[in-house]
């Protein structure tokens, strides 16, 4: 074969191998029950086909404040279109100040809090204000949790992390830019998983983890274009955690 027919050949095959390269995958979740999680965001969600994970906590103000706060009939409805509900504990109290035994019933309330609203038992997890203890993940391996999102500010490595102790590649707050976002969405792939915190859109009670509703639509819109695998932490293909 000539030389520069040889590298044309080579050239294809580089083109081809770029555009069958994998975007990754991307796993979006939301903290703390915000009602705009209901009235915006799953809309907005299911218009892209993109799955996420709800955490549901019954702290701050979720037992008075439903103009704030989701109802469990709008927490069962996430879950009948398909998003995962995962366990946010029920007072949302930082799991270094609380003993096993208040941790275990903690979470075992969102657990029957589910299970009485027909929903099924939470497999994954996150950690109020993601502070983390071996303590905490000796609880949720013994409630047979699957995943437990934490902090950070990277993606998840599933041949390094512990699946319950997972990091955050993004976590939107309102100074949250679009490049922030569109950087780590690039850091899915590779084997690599970019999972993306948010809470409210907007969060009117607690405006330092506010994400606004432009913005995020935005944000949806990259990701629809990047091409990434968008789903819940449920839908990981990942090992469940030995006892």
């Amino acid at each position: 074969m000539k030389p520069r027919i040889l590298l044309i050949f080579l050239l294809c095959l580089t083109n081809l191998g770029a555009e069958k390269k994998d975007p990754g995958t991307v796993v979006l979740t939301f903290d703390d029950s915000v009602a705009s999680q209901a009235t915006f965001v799953a809309p907005l969600l299911k218009k892209y086909g993109f799955g996420a994970t709800f955490f549901i906590t019954e702290g701050f103000g979720f037992s008075k404040d439903k103009k704030n706060y989701m109802t469990w009939e709008q927490i069962k409805k996430l879950h009948e279109d398909g998003f995962e509900i995962g366990n946010h504990t029920r007072r949302h109290i930082s799991v270094g100040r609380q003993t096993e035994e208040q941790l275990h019933a903690d979470v075992e309330y969102i657990e029957k809090q589910c299970e009485t609203h027909g929903i099924p038992k939470p497999v994954s997890f996150c950690y109020p204000a993601y502070q983390t203890t071996k303590r905490a993940v000796k609880v949720l391996r013994q409630r047979g949790y699957r995943f437990a999102r934490t902090g950070g500010s990277r993606a998840y490595d599933p041949e390094k992390d512990d699946p319950l102790l997972m990091p955050q590649a993004f976590d939107g707050k309102p100074k949250s830019t679009l490049a922030q976002f569109k950087e780590a969405v690039a850091k899915a792939g590779n084997g690599k998983i970019a999972i993306m915190t948010f809470h409210g859109v907007p969060d009117v009670k607690h405006p330092w983890v506010n994400t606004d509703p432009e913005k995020f639509e935005a944000y949806m819109k990259h990701l629809k274009e990047s091409g990434c695998r968008v789903i819940a932490l449920q839908d990981l293909k990942i090992p469940k955690p030995s006892e």
